[in-house]
């Protein structure tokens, strides 16, 4: 079904015609400006007080934090997780020209297959696209280079994030992504720790809709 015969279906059911201009400017216009919201203190901080927010929160949220100075040590990084995990040396991987010139050849163990997850991947990685410090969430976009299935499939993640791109607050976020990707993508995924339930009984289970296990990479300073 085609957008205008959504918006057409949703006027038909509110017994109205298009917007008269004036709304119509006044809706664009409150669109365009993405008036902001109250922005916690805790987030307020320098780019290097950011980071270590970030990842003290991802950790509290029973992720794993890895720092590594450049993306030459995230295949070492990776590597030593996965053992240490128990987990298999094989992984989907994001088709991201960012994961792509990481040299994953210095770790010849590594078994890396590009493209979507599949319900057998036990490990997956994706290219983190922001970090929010103020929560210690992952902001993954959908995109070609970024297949959703990655976050959801796999029993354990791995998000290779560059400190450069971890930002204070969710509003800062959304200007990230609006401003590089222009238009807003067909799904955007925001990722605060493994996966996880309480609906029963309250007790808290791990892997419940994705991932068990999260760990996140930081390449480089804030």
């Amino acid at each position: 079904m085609s957008r205008e015969a959504v918006l057409l279906a949703i006027r038909r059911g509110l017994r109205r015609g298009p917007l008269p201009p004036d709304q119509a400017m006044a809706l664009r216009a409150r669109l365009d400006g993405h008036p902001r919201h109250v922005i916690p203190a805790r987030s307020r901080l320098d780019r290097d007080g950011q980071v270590a927010l970030f990842a003290a929160n991802v950790e509290r949220e029973f992720g794993t934090v890895i720092r590594v100075d450049d993306a030459a040590a995230v295949p070492a990084a990776v590597a030593d997780w996965l053992a240490a995990q128990n987990l298999p040396s094989a992984a989907a991987i994001a088709p991201h020209p960012e994961l792509r010139a990481i040299p994953w050849a210095d770790r010849p163990l590594l078994r890396l297959r590009e493209g979507r997850a599949e319900a057998s991947d036990q490990v997956a990685i994706q290219h983190g696209f922001a970090g929010i410090a103020e929560t210690g969430t992952l902001m993954l976009p959908s995109a070609p280079e970024r297949p959703t299935t990655l976050n959801l499939l796999a029993e354990a993640a791995v998000v290779i994030l560059r400190a450069a791109r971890v930002v204070g607050a969710y509003e800062e976020a959304w200007d990230l992504l609006r401003a590089e990707l222009g238009a807003m993508p067909r799904n955007v995924m925001l990722v605060t720790g493994p996966s996880r339930s309480a609906d029963i009984e309250q007790a808290l289970e791990l892997g419940a809709h994705g991932p068990r296990r999260l760990c996140v990479v930081l390449v480089g300073a804030g």
